[in-house]
This record gives structure tokens, sequence and C-alpha cells, in this order.
């Protein structure tokens, strides 16, 4: 469906758009979503599919355990630069067509890994499909944050992080059932890596048809064709009423000059503000939630599992994050954001004590297996059901219009470098201290953060994107 052509002009009297006018725009919402978030899914699979392929890899291509943290480290390291570039990229060339971007080089990455013949290019390869997963952590949530009626931002923009953890949990079925199939042969991995292709393919396509972001059209001065994408996602009386209120913060805007790093530095408050967005950037990372998403089955295998149980039993991590999800995006639409955060850093804290506790004094062993694997269901719980969500949510919200995308893709480069030192130093921390030791790291790092959201995150919920600016611009002044 082409949802710049099919569209159902609304009389200017509904104001509230009901029947098959409300009807024909939430329908357009969700096709948009649906397919911008195949980025997401991809960001999912990508940095998932690495848990289970990495042990015949390893194997194939002689990995040590230096040359294993750069195959997983490499991508991270990608998506801490395809942020900052993709996020200047959308700002001056737009949402879709950044997407439209991603979707080629996500195609490109995964070719490549999957037909790498040597560590190098395996290397090279992942560091390209870093670049589109960085891009696509910034873009695809800015671009459904600014096309999304306020009152449902929440919920559509945290349907990415559905479809991240989706894609995870595709990552870790996909490489279970092609391992059972394809038992001890040469290459298996290049099957668990060559799916990545196909959503790529379907993200390309479907972006061709999606109309582009109105606040980044009204943001170049283009505000008739802003109102037009407004018209087919909202009523004809709110398009005009929200186009009057994005455009006159344009035009501020754009008096003020405000896009990039001269105005972050000779402007206090967008520093500041910038400074909130790292810390909960970084809060999100160190909890060590992706050491759980590239190294489960390690830290599975260690706790007791074989090496076959611990691929089928880390597919229940997969399971637990995409119910958690959805349960986070039925909560932010009831329960302030600031609060979430917080309780999902305290469920994920107590969850990594205990990981540490079992694996520290619980005997090898089923026993142990099963009481590590309760404990990263639990932490998976809190984190996918409450930090991650609130965190893609709130650093595409926070940040003004004519520099969002920059100034998200600038948070998400801290991001992805604390992603990437902690999944570069994984491997030698157990091997150096344990893995009970190495979680009682994370679990310091906890209480830190907690400490930082009380005293320095804002609230968020309820506010149009401008007003929220508005707000943040009285704050942090």
């Amino acid at each position: 469906m082409d949802v710049r052509d099919h569209t159902t002009q609304v009389p200017a009297q509904q104001t509230a758009g009901t029947g098959d006018a409300a009807a024909t725009i939430s329908r357009r919402l969700r096709i948009i979503t649906l397919i911008a978030t195949f980025g997401g899914l991809l960001f999912g699979y990508d940095t998932g599919v690495i848990n289970g392929a990495l042990p015949y890899m390893s194997r194939d291509l002689g990995l040590t355990p230096v040359t294993e943290g750069m195959v997983t480290s490499s991508l991270l390291l990608g998506a801490a630069l395809g942020a900052v570039v993709g996020g200047r990229l959308s700002d001056s060339r737009g949402r879709r067509r950044t997407i439209l971007a991603l979707a080629v080089l996500f195609f490109v990455g995964a070719l490549g890994a999957t037909l790498a013949p040597t560590t190098a290019v395996m290397i090279v390869a992942r560091f390209v499909l870093g670049l589109a997963v960085g891009g696509a952590s910034v873009t695809v949530p800015v671009y459904l944050a600014e096309i999304s009626p306020a009152e449902r931002r929440g919920a559509l923009v945290t349907r990415n992080e559905l479809m991240i953890v989706s894609g995870q949990l595709l990552a870790f079925t996909s490489n279970a059932i092609i391992a059972q199939v394809g038992g001890e042969s040469g290459g298996i991995w290049r099957w668990m890596l060559v799916i990545a292709t196909i959503p790529a393919v379907v993200l390309w396509f479907g972006m061709l048809v999606m109309p582009e972001s109105p606040r980044w059209l009204a943001s170049k001065t283009r505000f008739g064709e802003a109102l037009e994408v407004l018209k087919r996602v909202r009523t004809q009386a709110r398009a005009q009423a929200e186009l009057s209120e994005v455009s006159a913060l344009a035009v501020k805007e754009e008096r003020e000059r405000l896009g990039g790093w001269q105005d972050m530095r000779s402007t206090p408050w967008l520093r500041k503000l910038m400074l909130v967005g790292f810390g909960i950037a970084i809060v999100q990372q160190i909890t060590g939630v992706n050491t759980i998403m590239y190294y489960g089955t390690q830290i599975l295998t260690d706790a007791g599992f074989t090496a076959d149980s611990a691929l089928t039993a880390n597919i229940a991590n997969g399971v637990i994050s995409v119910l958690a999800t959805f349960v986070g995006i039925w909560l932010l639409s009831r329960v302030n954001r600031r609060p979430m955060l917080m309780a999902g850093q305290i469920g994920t804290t107590v969850a990594l004590l205990l990981i540490g506790v079992f694996s520290l004094v619980v005997p090898s062993g089923d026993g142990r297996a099963f009481a590590v694997l309760a404990m990263t269901i639990t932490f998976l719980a809190f984190q996918q059901g409450a930090i991650s969500p609130v965190t893609w949510l709130m650093l595409s919200e926070i940040f003004p219009m004519r520099m969002r995308g920059f100034g998200m893709g600038v948070a998400a480069v801290v991001l992805w470098l604390t992603n990437f030192a902690i999944g570069l130093v994984f491997p030698s921390l157990v091997a150096g201290i344990g893995i009970s030791n190495t979680f009682f790291l994370f679990v310091v790092a906890g209480v830190f953060s907690l400490v930082f959201v009380k005293l320095n995150v804002p609230e968020t919920k309820g506010r149009t994107l401008e007003t929220l600016e508005s707000e943040l611009r009285a704050r942090f002044s």
C-alpha cells in the first residue's frame, strides 16, 4: 500500500477522527510503523545472531578469545559511527531517504558476513552491519516519534523495541534450528547469517512507498508538504493545528540556527540536555544487557548446560524479551517514563546480583544452570520491559526539532561505544576475575545509574514534542 497516494480526505469538522476516517488514519499509522520497524528487526537479528553463530564460526575461522571479541564488537564500533553519521544524514537528507540507504547497508553487510572467507573480512562485514544498526537505532525511533500523534507516540515508537527483541528471538530460534538440522557440518553459521538479507529487502521496498517525516519537512520550511503528510495521519483540523505549532517552532529554531556541534557548544541549555542524553544512553548499556544478548549461550554453558541445551535454553531469553516488551508498551500508556525506568533499574540490578551469587555458591550442575537461566530471564523481563523501551523513546523525544537526528545520534554514539567496550572486555573479564565478580561490577554500575536517573532525567510523557522542547529549554536554561 502506497501511503503517500492512497489518501482519504477528512472533512474539517471531523476533529476527533471518528468512524471510517479514524480507522483509515489508524491503519495508515500501523502500516508506516510496521515497515519502518523492519529496521529494528534487522538491528535485533544482526546483534543477536552472533550469540549462536560464534561457537561454530570460531571453529571454522580459528578464532581466539581476542578475535572473538573483535568479531563481536566490530559491529558495535560500526554502530557508534553509524549512529552519528545516520543522525546527521537524517537531519540533512530526511528520515525516509536515510532508512532506504540503511536497508542497502544491511543487505551488503549481511551478505559480506555470510561469504566471509577470513576473520579480517568477517570483521569488516560486521563493521558495515554496525553502520546500518547504528543508523537504524537513531533514525527509526526519530521517524516514528515525528510522525506519531502525541497520545500514541509512546506505543508507536516502542514498537521498534518490540521488533528489535523479535529480531533477537528470530536469531536465537533460527540458530537453534539450523544447529539441530546441520549438526556439526562446516559452515552452518553462514546459514545463520544469511537470513538477515530477507528483511533488508523488505525494508527497502517498503520505505519506497512511505511518507517523509512531517516535522523534518517543516524544519526545511517545506510546510505545504508537511501539511499533506499530516493530513494522511491526522484529521484535517488537527493537521492544520499541529502544523501551526510545528512551523512556529521551526521558524524560531531557524533564527537560532540550531543544528550542530557549534550550536551545542554555544547554547548552555543544549549542553546540559546533551549530557542528560549521554547519561540515559550509558544507563541502558551498563546494566550489561548485551553480555546476555551476545554471550548468553556461553554464560549458560558455563552455568552447566551442554552446548546444544544452551542454544535451546537461550530461546527462553528471546521469548521473555518479546513478552516483556509487550508489557512495556502497555505500561508506557499508563505510567510515567521516569519511574518506569527506575523500576527497571532496580529489577535488573537485583537479578545481576543473584546471577553472581548463584554462580559463586551453587555447585556446578543442573541446579546452578537453571538458577542462572531463571535470573537471566528475570533480568531481561525488567530490561526489555522497562529500561530499553524507555531509553529509546526518551532519546527520540528530548532533542530540539532541527537537531533531533543529530542529538540522538551523538547520544547513541555514547550508547554504542559503551556497548562496544562491554562487548570487547566481557570475555577477558570472565576469564580474569570469573563470572560472579564480573556481574558484581554490573551491580555497582546499576546503583550509580539509579542515582543518576533520580536526580537528572526529566519526565516526557503526555506532551507534544513542541511542548516538551519548550519545557526542557526552560528547565535547563
